[in-house]
């Protein structure tokens, strides 16, 4: 008699934030790795170039300029959306804590702005870490397309999607929607 095997469904092994650094505590993921937690997922995350890394250090100091006293900024450190996700936007400006978030990542309700630069990574950044960011809650999306050196200002979260899309052009004025002390010209950006 021959046994015939039924079909069976692989199953998604998601890792939560735990594991995450569970993984890192037994050098299966190494500090140099550039990845990232997104829904469960190891993501590697591409190469800083030049450009991008210049970029984000001008959106940090015109940032820290504005919101100087007043909130945080981070550049590309985690940030806890989830228990499944801990992305690394480029940018995070938080509401100030005089513990400088040392006992925890920021999370959804600590964050007023996130910037991700994008150059080789804006179909991801739009169609993948987008739609987290709404879902968590975060108020306020900036992605720098490097190429075509435009911003476009995402807003106005309902029902955990952004409702408002604002491109701002070079040579334009870009004001947070929530956060009117910071006020920047993309010509300072690019």
């Amino acid at each position: 008699m021959v046994e015939v095997q039924t079909e069976t469904t692989p199953t998604v092994r998601r890792f939560t934030v735990d594991d995450y650094y569970r993984m890192g505590e037994a050098g299966i993921i190494k500090v140099e790795d550039r990845v990232e937690l997104l829904d469960g997922e190891i993501i590697q995350m591409s190469p800083i170039g030049p450009l991008h890394a210049a970029i984000v250090a001008r959106l940090h100091d015109l940032l820290s300029q504005n919101v100087r006293g007043l909130h945080f900024v981070r550049s590309q450190s985690p940030i806890h959306l989830s228990d499944h996700s801990e992305p690394q936007p480029d940018i995070a400006v938080l509401r100030h804590r005089d513990d400088y978030y040392a006992s925890a990542h920021p999370g959804p309700a600590d964050i007023l702005l996130l910037i991700e630069v994008s150059d080789a990574t804006l179909a991801y950044d739009r169609n993948v870490k987008l739609p987290h960011y709404a879902e968590a809650g975060i108020p306020e999306v900036w992605i720098v397309d490097v190429g075509a050196q435009v911003i476009e200002q995402y807003a106005q979260l309902i029902q955990g999607v952004y409702t408002q899309l604002h491109k701002v052009l070079f040579g334009h004025t870009l004001t947070a929607t929530s956060l009117p002390e910071i006020s920047l010209t993309t010509d300072q950006v690019f």
